[in-house]
Order: C-alpha cells, then sequence, then structure tokens
C-alpha cells in the first residue's frame, strides 16, 4: 500500500484544522503601558481600570508616578501613553529645563476629564473657610501661622509633591500666575497620596491634593470661595495607533459614564 497519499491527507486534514482553530481565536490585544500622573490614575484608571479594557478590548498596565514622569517615558520608549493632570504646555515648560533637546513638539494631547482639587487639612484644626487671596498669601510665604486664619496658634505647613506635579501645576497657574509656591517652611514629597499620609500626621499642614484621595481618607477640606480644576489628559508620542486610540476612547467614555 502506498501511504504517502494517505500522509498528504492527514496532512492536508490537519493543516486545514489549525486553519479553522486559528480562525476563531480572538486576535490578542497589546498590553499598553500607560504611566503617569497620580491624580490621573487614582481618579481614573486604577478603579476603573477593567471598565476601561472592556470598552477598548486592550489590556492595559497602569503605572502610577508624576506628570512629568510619564512624558519621559513615553520618550525613553517605557510608556504607550502618559497621563498628565495639567495642561500639556505647563508640563513641557518644565521638562525643558532639565531636557531641553526632546522632542516636544511631537507630544499629542488628548483631553479625558477634569477633576477637582482640594486644600486638604488635620482633623484637629478647626479651621473651615478661606478665601483664595489668603491661600495666595499662604502659598507665597505670607502666611506662616494658622492664627491668621482664626486659628490656634500653630505653624501652618504646606504640603506638596516636588515639581512636576499636576495639583501643583494647577494651583500655581489659578493663584499664582505661574509663579512657583514659595513658603519658608514646605514639606515637600515625593507623589501626590504621600500629601494626604502628611496632612494626617501634621496637625499644621494644608495639603494640596486631589478631593477624590482626601474624600477617601475621610480628612476635612479648606473651603474657598470658587473651586480650582486640573485637567486630565492622555499624551502620545507622534500619532496615536488604532490601540492607543482606543484606550483615549474608552477612558473618555467611562469618565462620562462613571464621573460625571
Amino acid at each position: 500500500m502506498n501511504i504517502r497519499p494517505c500522509i498528504r491527507a492527514l496532512a492536508a486534514i490537519a493543516s486545514t484544522a489549525i486553519m479553522v482553530a486559528g480562525s476563531s481565536l480572538p486576535a490578542r490585544a497589546d498590553n499598553l503601558i500607560v504611566q503617569g500622573s497620580t491624580t490621573f490614575s487614582s481618579r481614573l484608571m486604577i478603579p476603573y481600570q477593567a471598565n476601561i479594557e472592556a470598552a477598548a478590548k486592550q489590556k492595559i498596565t497602569v503605572v502610577p508616578n508624576k506628570s512629568s514622569l510619564g512624558l519621559l517615558a513615553l520618550f525613553e520608549g517605557r510608556a504607550d501613553l502618559g497621563m498628565i493632570s495639567s495642561s500639556l504646555e505647563s508640563e513641557i515648560a518644565l521638562l525643558r529645563k532639565t531636557a531641553p533637546n526632546l522632542a516636544f513638539e511631537n507630544l499629542r494631547s488628548f483631553s479625558v476629564s477634569r477633576t477637582r482639587i482640594a486644600f486638604a487639612i488635620h482633623p484637629s484644626n478647626p479651621v473651615r473657610t478661606a478665601d483664595l487671596d489668603t491661600i495666595r498669601n499662604v502659598l507665597l510665604g505670607k502666611i506662616d501661622n494658622w492664627q491668621t486664619l482664626g486659628g490656634p496658634d500653630l505653624p501652618l505647613r504646606v504640603v506638596v509633591v516636588r515639581e512636576g506635579g499636576g495639583v501643583q501645576f494647577s494651583v500655581e497657574a489659578e493663584l499664582l500666575g505661574g509663579t512657583h509656591i514659595a513658603p519658608d517652611n514646605p514639606i515637600v514629597v515625593q507623589i501626590g497620596t504621600q500629601v494626604i499620609k502628611v496632612v494626617e500626621q501634621e496637625p499644621g499642614a494644608l495639603g494640596l491634593a486631589q478631593l477624590g484621595v482626601l474624600r477617601e481618607r475621610h480628612l476635612p477640606e479648606l473651603m474657598t470661595e470658587r473651586f480650582i480644576e486640573q485637567q486630565l489628559n492622555l499624551i502620545t508620542l507622534g500619532e496615536s495607533t488604532a490601540a492607543k486610540r482606543a484606550v483615549i476612547d474608552a477612558t473618555r467614555r467611562v469618565s462620562i459614564a462613571k464621573l460625571d
């Protein structure tokens, strides 16, 4: 018996079966790395990651650190999308100081949402309201004691993320005309979540924080006559791919459904 035709027939059947099985498998989604602002990640990307992935049909890895670090990760090839919680222009202005030769013109910004900034205070502090002119003088170092705000005789310590944080940028742009926060004795931390931890421990602290994080920790807010908001933007280096665009669009939709 000539077995060669049988072998060829079996091979053809096996090949057809593999192609049929392969065509029935879903396409493998890209695993996109999204890196940057802790405000953005804590507000949207982490709590609603499953929703975003389902809507975008993409897998994502979220790396929270800072807006400026997210942009650097794009240039270094360590991220597919950057998360920033201020305008792209303000973040570029900061990065130009240390990395002036980066191709900033290739960055593309996609507006996703906005979130409110809050001034966090220690639960033992009886002061609950202040006007923005007073806050401005605190941030400029002209007021350094809670007595001036009608509170106890207690040093007032401003708690901020070191240069590059979106909350700080937004407050500086809104209240200080772009001038840097300059109290005499600030408490400087690395990322936004650490602001809240310091305020919980420091009776004289005034922390610049994202409202959602403050509420999660049940800290009181120093209320002002109007609110300051942050922009939440996703950033690409160059034109976005279909996968990146799907994540951007999905994040926008989830933001509208969950936050508005």
